[in-house]
């Protein structure tokens, strides 16, 4: 039972649960980008290029003797694909612009000093007096 033990201790750690979490929600979060690019985006940039679906867009190399393309690129679906990453790294931009500026406003405020007793005033007196003998 070591290894099992072991491997209880591990997946309970907070480092491990707190990945699991951002995982399972960037997977989501993925999926909202996909579908905005996907439905939303993407069908505004085809109407402003006349109608041209950019995930079937492909470079054809060569063609069968029937006509159809041999081999085929597919940039369209590379372009969408670099539309969500830059969405998605705008997004996380934003979130993290956004903590660490709460992080700021948290340690921009540090409590100013308590002014000193009456009893550590005559102390700093008597310490003073003593260094002038």
């Amino acid at each position: 039972m070591g290894m099992m033990s072991e491997f209880k201790a591990f997946a309970m750690r907070g480092n491990v649960v707190d990945m699991a979490v951002g995982v399972v929600i960037g997977a989501a979060f993925g999926k909202i980008v996909s579908a905005m690019v996907d439905k939303m985006i993407m069908p505004i940039i085809g109407y402003l290029t006349s109608g041209q679906n950019f995930s079937e867009l492909a470079w054809a190399l060569g063609a069968n003797p029937d006509g159809t393309p041999a081999v085929s690129i597919g940039y369209g679906a590379f372009l969408q694909s670099g539309l969500d990453f830059v969405i998605v790294a705008f997004a996380l931009f934003l979130a993290i612009k956004g903590m660490n500026k709460l992080k700021k406003a948290e340690e921009a405020a540090p409590a100013a000093p308590p002014a000193p007793s009456e009893q550590e005033k005559l102390l700093t007196e008597i310490r003073d007096l003593l260094k002038q003998r």
